[in-house]
């Protein structure tokens, strides 16, 4: 059979399908019990049913078998038992009848329903004679249908002679039979034109009834009376519902008025689930209906004038339902089976049983509802009918027995993978087929067996369990299924993944308007697993096509918002497996809309309320309002701020001035900022009156020597407080016993009063006037007229000289009567005449003279900053507000030595092995008599700490020395003073390197100085490294900032083990080409500084990575071409003539053994160093790298003379050429002749055979 098993876990397959084994039939899809046709359409009767092998099929009619291929008219589809009648042209009753339906295989039989066919009728309405009606008005009545009975019975309702369905209501209402009911007519019922109408579903026919008329007579007043019932009559009823239908209740009162009704049901409450109350409250309808539900109900009918009860007994019986079903059964032979057929039913239903549509036989075990399979053998397969019926209907199920004898089957799919996320259960589906039913064994692993504790479950289908699964419960897993015929593993494989979450969520935004909202949505998820992100607003789909929606991977962008974009934005992270999302809101605020409709009230001389309506805030709360005024009479068109109201206020009390015509708005301020202005309010002017303030900010001081300047704020318009403002003025000198002077101005705000003594004090008041009065009594102010320059000079000038940069000056104050104004302070003037060892003549040119300026009254003062050995010249003047008084007369001073300045220069030059020189310049300013130097100096370690020092003391003649016995290759710091009798002034720093030691004291050779060695700058000890490929190598280019190290080229092909490849230069060399690299290969380069003693590395570059270029294939075999074969002929030819040369060469110098002294000479820290600069080279064994021993590089570059006796005199500069002692010529070991010094760094090798052949390759 086909079986079908779910698994909640990623990776299970949907559908698991049992191989083909024997099966007997199975009915599948069948016709209703009670089946009626239309008779215009073919009848079919539908059987279909499944089987192995596919069942054929036959019918039955009335009980007797019915033979299908004898009616011309019945055709039974093939493959299916399904009967299609055609009755065009034929009495369709003769098909009415009870069908079943028989499916066969050699395994069984099986059996549909009991299928009753009956055809649909619409039957005309019987004749009958209608009489009108005439009733009073306010009675009760009732109109009959009594539509025809129809199979379907037929569906009614009342219309009138327009087919216009008559309105119902609480007072006339159509009953469930059909009847039209009145609880109380009215004149407004009369009409001739009630008619029912009844339509037939099936054949989609209607019928109405001859029309009724009603005459509703008037009364002059309508007896009103309590309610009644039309229906049901009486005082109780019954009714009886079947369990699983629908049960209604009607009760239709009557009366005057119209009564209302209501439901309840007796020691228990109505199915609130399931009940609805319809038809204006006149039909109680409950569904699915189940025991429970049988009792006593009561309708209630209650107007004004009373009320009347109707109980109905509800009784529910049942015909027969399922407790529990036969089901298929398949038994492995000797196995014994039950077959259960429970149901239930009112009354009880009784069950019978039958094989293959026949009685059981006595030789089986039947118990009412069960029947036992002891033992069964091979063959004995067959279907199993149950029927349970009661005098409400019955129950047919078949449940087929089969017996098989099947080897384990394993039916799930193999090598599943299943993945779930951490935290939720896995399900590992091993879904098996056998018989008798296998057993399902788990492994995890190969050996680990499962057991059915925690956290594992088993399941009955074989379904391993995980009910939490952790990322320890990844793996492999293997499922063996066993039974008495053999056994079968599966294996599936679980990946327990990382659950995604949003570990940045979107955050509540408040965006003004125009503004860009950016929301964050930052997500965590298993490596393995790709997330897609979706974003929602008000959880739908964000708006297609508006490019102001920004989807990113960790955000979202909304440009320019709008009002339309608030709402709540979800972000959603999806994988394959699971999801996470989170939401925030979008806020868009604005500013506030201008408030509206301003009107004054309660208006008074001083003040008037202002009330306004707000505008819309936008989503943020208006802090406060502003309120303006416009001054119209003083300053039009000029809006000023008046006063402020909190933010939810609507009025304010305004305090005003007299004599403005104002005008006021209002601006709403809320978070993003201000409204604009509201539409102003009317005009309000208020009453002139007298000023309330005087002019503020009154002064009086003097421009002259003989005047005094009153000067003010002046009142603006709104402070006026009426027309023709004007300032009176008044004044008088202070402690004179004088009257006050009194004058008035308008539109000014300055007086000058003239003829004043020079710096008098005076009494000064200005007071505000208009034409309706004056302001308040004005405030006193004193002031000053005038100042005039001093009219002396201090005396006694005295300078006391505390040391050789600062002295101290006195004076006498001078009288308060010269001073004539306020006195300032006293203003000291001093200028560097020459020094104390110049004379006159010997003075440079004057300079501006220094000021030093003493606030106050005091009569001393410091001179800081002075020039020592100087000789100073002084004065003295007094200060007012005028100006500067006369000079006192000058004083001279002169200052004792000081220390002197710093040293002009050092330079350091000639280092050599242990020795430097040092070169200075004496300081700018000796401030005294130079009485020498004093040098210290101290060597520097690698790690950077100091040696210990050594102090020289030198002539103050002298600008060189020489210091020897220093430490070769040796970093020394120095530090030089230039001292007088005072002590040492400032010091002087350099620092340099002592040259590395050869090996020959009084010999050195070629490249073991360089020219002044001083500390590398500070950084990185290599610069980038720069690489560019060709078609067989790399270019590298490089900066080393280090000490002498022995510097290598590494390279290695990419993602290969083999060892960096190396290759030596010259320490002093800033580039390099690599040759022989592979065509389209990968390499890692770097440029390493090396220990020389120990190979290690000390330094080295960023790895960089080259791509050689691939070189195209050519397939021209060059070696076959005739102009190849000629040159390699020319060139052997040259080799030959060249090494016989070579060898004639070599026989004429031999008697020098120059290589013989190199190597008994040698020293493996040595290093050879580049010509051109000077700094170290690689130290390398090979002949064609070593130099030739006997010459050094001076700091110029040139080649200097060396002093030894053997030495090569003049080596590697052409010239002529110089014997030895034993008179060989060892000229031809020179490289070119008459270089330029900075061709330097060419190659000094000996000129052999083996050479000569190496350097023409």
């Amino acid at each position: 059979s086909d079986a079908k098993l779910a698994c909640g876990c990623s990776g299970a397959h949907p559908l698991l399908r049992v191989p083909p084994v024997p099966q007997p039939p199975t009915i599948t899809l069948q016709s209703p019990k009670d089946y009626i046709f239309d008779p215009r359409e073919n009848i079919v009767i539908i059987c279909e049913a499944k089987g192995k092998p596919h069942p054929s099929f036959s019918w039955t009619r009335n009980g007797s078998h019915f033979d299908v291929d004898v009616d011309s008219k019945v055709l039974m589809k093939p493959g299916s038992g399904t009967l299609v009648i055609d009755i065009s042209g034929e009495k369709a009753e003769a098909y009415e009848a009870t069908y079943q339906c028989l499916a066969h295989n050699e395994h069984g039989t099986a059996l549909s329903n009991d299928i009753v066919v009956r055809q649909s009728r619409s039957p005309l309405w019987s004749k009958e004679r209608t009489e009108a009606i005439t009733v009073q008005a306010g009675v009760s009545l009732v109109l009959h249908c009594r539509p025809p009975a129809g199979l379907p019975p037929p569906l009614i309702f009342w219309m009138d002679n327009i087919l216009q369905k008559l309105p119902l209501s609480d007072r006339v209402f159509q009953a469930l039979n059909g009847d039209l009911y009145f609880s109380n007519v009215v004149p407004s019922d009369t009409r001739n034109d009630y008619i029912c109408f009844a339509r037939f579903p099936h054949t989609q026919t209607i019928q109405q009834k001859q029309p009724i008329s009603i005459t509703v007579l008037e009364n002059s007043q309508s007896a009103e009376r309590a309610p009644g019932f039309m229906a049901p009559v009486g005082a109780s009823s019954t009714q009886m519902v079947l369990r699983g239908q629908e049960l209604e209740l009607e009760c239709i009162p009557e009366g005057l008025p119209t009564p209302e009704i209501s439901w309840r049901k007796e020691g228990g409450e109505l199915p609130s689930n399931r009940m609805s109350i319809v038809g204006y409250q006149r039909t109680l309808r409950i569904s699915s209906v189940v025991e429970s539900d049988a009792g006593d109900y009561r309708c209630t009918a209650k107007n004004k004038l009373g009320s009347a009860e109707h109980s109905i007994k509800v009784t529910v019986q049942a015909s027969p339902f399922w407790i529990s079903a036969p089901r298929n059964l398949i038994l492995a032979p000797n196995e014994t089976g039950i077959l259960n057929c429970r149901v239930s039913g009112d009354p009880k239903p009784k069950i019978t049983w039958s094989i293959n549509g026949m009685p059981v036989d006595s030789e089986y075990h039947v118990d009412s509802d069960t029947v036992i399979l002891n033992h069964v053998q091979s063959g004995s397969s067959a279907v199993y009918q149950c029927n349970a019926s009661n005098e409400f209907g019955y129950l047919l199920a078949n449940a087929f027995v089969s017996v098989l004898a099947e080897p384990p089957r394993v039916l799930t799919p193999p090598n599943n993978v299943y993945q779930v996320i951490t935290n939720n259960m896995a399900l590992l589906d091993c879904a098996s087929f056998g018989s008798p039913m296998p057993t399902i064994t788990w492994f995890k692993g190969s050996t680990t067996a499962i057991q059915n504790v925690d956290p594992y479950v088993i399941h009955e289908n074989g379904t391993l369990e995980i009910h939490t699964a952790q990322p320890v419960n990844s793996g492999r897993y293997t499922c063996i299924a066993t039974n008495a015929l053999g056994i079968k593993e599966n294996h599936v494989k679980l990946e327990v993944k990382e659950p995604t979450r949003i570990l940045r969520l979107p955050e509540y935004k408040v965006v003004e308007r125009n503004m860009d909202a950016v929301f964050e949505c930052r997500v965590k998820h298993d490596p393995s697993l790709v997330p897609t992100v979706t974003w929602l607003k008000d959880n739908k789909a964000l708006p297609l096509g508006d490019n102001r929606f920004v989807v990113e991977k960790d955000s979202l962008t909304i440009r320019d918002v709008s009002e339309e974009d608030k709402g709540t934005y979800t972000c959603i992270m999806n994988t394959s497996l699971d999801q996470d999302s989170a939401s925030a809101m979008l806020t868009v605020v604005e500013q506030p809309d201008p408030p509206s409709d301003l009107e004054l009230t309660d208006q008074m001389d001083r003040s008037v309320q202002l009330t306004w309506i707000p505008g819309d805030e936008h989503n943020s709360p208006t802090q406060k309002f502003v309120i303006q005024y416009e001054d119209l009479l003083h300053q039009p068109d000029v809006w000023v701020n008046l006063t402020e109201v909190a933010g939810s206020g609507t009025t304010a009390r305004l305090q005003l001035s007299p004599y403005v015509y104002y005008s006021f708005r209002i601006l709403a301020q809320n978070h993003v900022g201000f409204s604009q202005p509201s539409h102003p309010s009317r005009q309000y002017r208020t009453n002139p009156a007298a000023p309330d303030v005087n002019p503020s900010d009154v002064q009086a001081s003097g421009t002259d020597h003989n005047n005094l300047v009153i000067s003010w704020k002046p009142l603006t318009g709104l402070q006026a407080n009426g027309p023709a403002l004007r300032y009176k003025i008044l004044w008088r000198q202070k402690d004179a016993d004088q009257e006050w002077v009194e004058e008035t101005v308008a539109n000014a705000s300055r007086h000058v009063v003239t003829d004043t003594p020079t710096y008098a004090p005076y009494e000064v008041k200005v007071q505000a006037v208009n034409d309706y009065g004056s302001g308040p009594e004005p405030q006193l102010v004193l002031g000053y007229s005038g100042e005039d320059l001093p009219s002396s000079a201090p005396e006694g000038v005295q300078v006391m000289v505390h040391n050789s940069t600062l002295a101290e000056v006195h004076w006498e104050p001078i009288s308060s009567s010269t001073v004539r104004g306020k006195l300032q302070g006293y203003k000291v003037y001093y200028k560097r005449e020459r020094g104390v060892h110049e004379t006159e003549a010997e003075a440079p040119e004057g300079a501006a003279p220094q000021t030093v300026t003493f606030g106050g009254d005091l009569s001393e003062g410091r001179l800081p900053g002075l020039r020592p050995y100087s000789v100073y010249d002084l004065h003295v003047s007094v200060l007012n507000g005028k100006g500067e008084g006369p000079p006192s007369p000058s004083r001279s001073f002169s200052t004792p030595e000081g220390v002197p300045e710093q040293p002009g220069f050092l330079e350091i030059s000639n280092p050599n092995v242990d020795s430097l020189t040092l070169e200075w310049g004496p300081p700018l300013n000796h401030n005294g008599r130079l009485t020498g130097y004093t040098l210290k100096y101290q060597p520097v370690n690698s790690t950077s700490e100091l040696g210990p020092a050594k102090l020289m003391t030198i002539a103050a003649n002298q600008t060189s020395v020489t210091l020897v016995n220093l430490k070769s290759s040796t970093l020394y710091k120095f530090y030089f003073y230039a001292t007088t009798i005072k002590g040492s002034g400032p010091s002087i720093t350099k620092e340099a390197f002592t040259v590395m030691d050869t090996g020959y004291k009084h010999s050195p050779s070629v490249g073991v100085l360089c020219p002044v060695c001083l500390a590398r700058p500070p950084g990185p000890v290599f610069g980038p490294l720069n690489a560019t490929a060709s078609e067989d190598g790399a270019m590298l280019n490089w900066e080393y900032f280090g000490q002498p190290r022995n510097i290598f080229v590494e390279y290695t092909v990419e993602h290969s083990k083999e060892e960096w490849k190396r290759e030596a230069v010259n320490s002093s060399a800033h580039s390099f080409t690599i040759k022989g690299l592979k065509p389209g290969a990968s390499y890692k380069v770097r440029v390493v500084a090396r220990d020389p003693v120990t190979d290690s590395m000390v330094h080295s570059t960023e790895e960089e990575l080259v791509s050689v270029p691939a070189v195209a294939n050519r397939q021209v075999d060059i070696a076959t071409q005739g102009w190849f074969i000629g040159l390699m002929c020319a060139i052997a030819l040259l080799i030959l003539v060249l090494l016989i040369v070579c060898f004639i060469k070599r026989n004429k110098g031999g008697k020098y053994p120059v290589k013989e002294k190199e190597e008994a000479h040698q020293d493996p820290e040595i290093q050879p160093m580049k010509e051109d600069d000077g700094t170290f080279g690689e130290y390398s064994d090979t002949e064609d790298n070593k130099p030739l021993k006997g010459s050094r590089t001076a700091s110029n570059g040139t080649v200097r003379r060396d002093e030894s006796d053997d030495s090569l005199v003049d080596y590697g500069e052409g010239g002529d050429g110089q014997f030895n002692e034993d008179g060989s010529f060892i000229g031809q070991y020179s490289g070119k002749k008459e270089k330029d010094t900075h061709e330097g760094n060419e190659s000094s090798e000996a000129p052999s055979p083996v050479n000569a052949m190496n350097s023409f390759i």
